[in-house]
């Protein structure tokens, strides 16, 4: 896992939205969600579920995609 990807794409996702906005409903703090997004840090796999969720994406497409397109089998 690449974590500035993941990062890169959690802020992609989150869009207008405000870190608070995001964090409240997830049930994370702001400061988990900054460093997650920043690729200080990778969401423990609870965590991964509810962003997945929230965004309305797979775990997948969130977190393992950008593998998946290094190899050439998917894109993002």
């Amino acid at each position: 896992m690449d974590s500035k990807k993941i990062g890169a794409m959690l802020t992609v996702l989150r869009g207008d939205r405000t870190q608070k906005e995001v964090a409240e409903e997830v049930g994370i703090s702001i400061s988990a969600l900054a460093m997650y997004e920043k690729g200080h840090r990778i969401p423990r796999d609870e965590i991964k579920l509810r962003l997945a969720a929230y965004y309305g994406k797979s775990v997948q497409k969130i977190f393992f995609s950008s593998e998946c397109h290094e190899t050439g089998q998917s894109k993002l």
